[in-house]
């Protein structure tokens, strides 16, 4: 099914890359230090994979102000460390040999991304990349998408489209855009607390050989 598209629309963590455990451990240690509030393994979990969907209305419904709680993250991420202990996922190489224009929409943000991409080398697979801000919005809306689509040169000619990504925010903004959702489950159902539908629906990358469009 790679080659029936006309372009490819990409998510970045928990999609193409994943961090090892420790960094996000040690990061909401430190988020929690500074606003007086110790996060759980599950809860620390939940917000870096966005398992439940909107973070800031989890944060809400934990009672923590979501704009205190990103001051507070991105002051104690640090983009270096961060890039060093991200890995590609094996299974992801595949983007490094579509034909087709492809392009990135990450909710992390650029000063983070940047070294990540640098870091595992992948930074020249993409045509066009946009990190999200509340000035572009953030997925599942649309508006993001569609600026990648337009830098990309495939908005509004009828090219055939697919968004990857590995949260429901990701299959919520490919329909939105009008495009088809592939949906990753790196976690596992039961650690996500809920079953993602997409288009199509794999645990690896490795898996979409065995689709069509017609399935």
């Amino acid at each position: 099914m790679v080659s029936e598209y006309d372009f490819w629309l990409l998510d970045l963590d928990g999609t193409l890359v994943d961090v090892d455990w420790s960094y996000t451990r040690e990061v909401f240690d430190r988020v929690g230090d500074s606003l007086g509030r110790e996060f759980t393994d599950r809860e620390a979990e939940i917000l870096w994979n966005g398992l439940t969907g909107s973070r800031d209305h989890q944060l809400r419904e934990w009672g923590i102000d979501p704009a205190s709680f990103w001051e507070s993250f991105h002051a104690n991420e640090d983009p270096m460390v961060r890039a060093e202990q991200t890995y590609l996922h094996p299974d992801a190489e595949f983007v490094a040999d579509l034909e087709e224009p492809v392009g990135l929409v990450t909710h992390c943000q650029e000063f983070l991304a940047e070294p990540v991409l640098e870091h595992v080398g992948i930074r020249d697979w993409f045509d066009a990349r946009l990190c999200c801000t509340e000035e572009t919005g953030w997925k599942p809306n649309p508006e993001p998408v569609e600026q990648v689509m337009a830098d990309l040169g495939v908005a509004g000619n009828g090219a055939q489209g697919v968004l990857a990504g590995d949260g429901a925010c990701d299959v919520g903004a490919a329909w939105n855009a009008g495009l088809d959702a592939i949906h990753v489950e790196r976690l596992g159902h039961d650690r996500r607390g809920r079953c993602v539908l997409g288009d199509y629906r794999v645990q690896s990358f490795d898996e979409l050989s065995a689709y069509s469009r017609t399935d």
